[in-house]
């Protein structure tokens, strides 16, 4: 990569970790969220110098990860096979009351383009007009998407009890 153009090496570097904490958070699998990081940097590094003159550089690479998460849902090769007997899951650590898993699956049960919506919103801090441009969508969409993406978050920690003694 030594005819990397410039500051692409950089950048790579320093996104790289937080870029695929949005990708799990997305897909819910380190693996997939490895292959959707490197191929939105992939990319990048093709568009490098064009996207750079724009100075829109985060929102770009964003958006190419959520267009690859919702290909993933579009490709019958990469889906999961459902099986009748799930793995063992591991016991909450020390300090851990279980809600990061309970919220993780709650997560994982969100419809793809609902998921997206939460992540860019709540994990990425962006706000409607941003998360409607990263997805292509109206600011209605995002906030009805939104909305029922937290109501089903809320649901699935009530369910397991982590919402106990807080106002209904």
């Amino acid at each position: 990569m030594s005819d990397a153009p410039n500051g692409f090496r950089e950048y790579a570097a320093a996104r790289r970790g937080a870029l695929r904490r949005t990708a799990y958070l997305l897909c819910g699998d380190w693996y997939l969220a490895d292959d959707l990081v490197q191929d939105a940097l992939a990319g990048l590094f093709v568009r490098w110098r064009r996207v750079r003159a724009g100075g829109e550089v985060d929102p770009y690479v964003r958006r190419m990860l959520v267009n690859g998460y919702l290909a993933t849902h579009r490709r019958g090769w990469r889906r999961e096979l459902a099986v009748a007997d799930l793995p063992e899951t591991a016991a909450p650590g020390h300090g851990d009351d279980g809600t990061r898993d309970v919220l993780l699956r709650a997560l994982s049960d969100l419809h793809p383009s609902q998921r997206a919506v939460v992540v860019l919103r709540y994990w990425e801090d962006l706000s409607v007009e941003q998360t409607a441009t990263v997805l292509g969508c109206s600011t209605g969409n995002v906030k009805s998407q939104a909305a029922r993406g937290l109501a089903h978050l809320r649901a699935a920690l009530g369910r397991s009890g982590a919402l106990e003694g807080e106002p209904a």
